[in-house]
């Protein structure tokens, strides 16, 4: 248990989204992850993966900074109702982050500030089946083809983090994209410089736009139409 006088800045981790982590700061986690979990927003509750001790209020901004000097394009940025919503949402590794916590501690000559927490049985329980559904996901999209979302050739697909980002689709499994005729998981290893990405197709159904709606929500609506 932490010491009530002392703030952390926390690193949380979220079933629900297995791309992304949570570094903020906190007076007290506890009651900080209980106001997170109080929420029915999310499939899946928050558990804490790290945290460190500080002695000042919103320490994390220097994290922040740290991390969006590192690489900018890891930080949750989008708009919503013309508004730019930066969060504290990074596309990262809860290791990767640790890494980060675990150098400053050193540096700083810190390292007893610094906990790692184990996850109990519920949160293991957790993680486990959204990673079954992750797989489930990734197996049902693997086969898809722009033919299967009724997408024609010559279509035009708009990348949902970027709108200058586009392509076309050339045949069922490939499109154009800067000049170059890719397949769907060459696109998604150019686009997100994740040489690690397999599934080409469930990238792009959650990643591309077509006429406004996302093709995986066209991929949905064809599959309960059935």
């Amino acid at each position: 248990m932490q010491n009530d006088s002392k703030g952390v800045i926390y690193i949380l981790k979220n079933p629900s989204f297995p791309d992304y982590i949570k570094i903020g700061y906190a007076d007290n986690i506890e009651n900080r992850l209980k106001q997170l979990n109080n929420s029915e927003c999310t499939p899946f509750a928050f558990r804490i993966y790290a945290t460190y001790e500080v002695d000042s209020r919103l320490s994390d901004l220097k994290i922040h900074s740290i991390i969006d000097k590192l690489n900018p394009d890891l930080r949750s940025i989008d708009n919503f109702n013309g508004k730019k919503r930066v969060r504290e949402f990074y596309a990262m590794s809860a290791e990767d982050a640790y890494s980060i916590f675990e150098a400053i501690a050193e540096i700083h000559n810190c390292t007893d500030k610094l906990k790692k927490w184990s996850p109990n049985s519920i949160e293991i329980k957790a993680e486990e089946v959204a990673e079954q559904v992750q797989l489930e996901k990734k197996a049902r999209h693997s086969n898809w083809t722009f033919d299967d979302w009724q997408i024609p050739n010559g279509s035009e697909l708009e990348y949902v983090k970027d709108t200058a980002v586009k392509c076309v689709v050339v045949n069922r499994r490939k499109v154009e994209y800067n000049g170059e005729i890719l397949y769907m998981t060459q696109l998604a290893r150019e686009i997100t410089g994740k040489k690690q990405i397999v599934h080409g197709p469930g990238w792009v159904a959650q990643n591309f736009k077509y006429n406004d709606e996302l093709i995986e929500d066209i991929e949905k609506r064809l599959h309960n139409n059935k």
